[in-house]
């Protein structure tokens, strides 16, 4: 999607960053520095400690993020099978995180987040084969780069 704009009678186009782009490149950024920040508290405490010392910290800026924007308004709305399967995101969140801190403890940022990263391509299976989603022939190329990529990253330094 591209938006049109004048300039000095010359028509340049300028490419509008979609939110969810937006976000997911926030997301991204965000996401990068938890290897390195999670790397550096679990060199001197019990990874599961850290681990649960990340989650109440996440905890406690989710509550405070929630309660800025009003979203209390619809807990109300939250229930049955949407309830279910957020519980369920929640249960998968807390185990790769159990995991992540583990391998952190045992090897670099640049060893475990390329395999970590490995969830991208494992998640797009999964929503293929349970969702029913329909990547494209070139969207499946991407996914076996990314995974290709994650291999080849994780390989052992010479």
């Amino acid at each position: 999607m591209t938006n049109l704009t004048l300039r000095r009678g010359n028509i340049n186009r300028m490419p509008t960053l979609q939110p969810w782009l937006l976000y997911a490149f926030l997301s991204a950024l965000a996401a990068s520095m938890v290897g390195i920040f999670g790397r550096i508290g679990v060199t001197k405490i019990d990874d599961n400690l850290g681990t649960t010392i990340r989650s109440i910290a996440m905890t406690l800026m989710l509550l405070i993020f929630c309660t800025a924007i009003g979203a209390w308004e619809k807990i109300g709305q939250v229930r049955g099978r949407p309830l279910l399967a957020i519980v369920l995101s929640g249960a998968a969140g807390a185990t790769s995180w159990i995991f992540y801190f583990k391998a952190l403890r045992l090897a670099e940022v640049s060893q475990v987040a390329p395999i970590d990263k490995l969830s991208m391509p494992l998640g797009i299976v999964l929503a293929a084969i349970l969702l029913k989603e329909r990547p494209s022939a070139w969207n499946w190329a991407g996914i076996f780069l990314i995974a290709g990529g994650a291999y080849l990253a994780a390989l052992p330094r010479r």
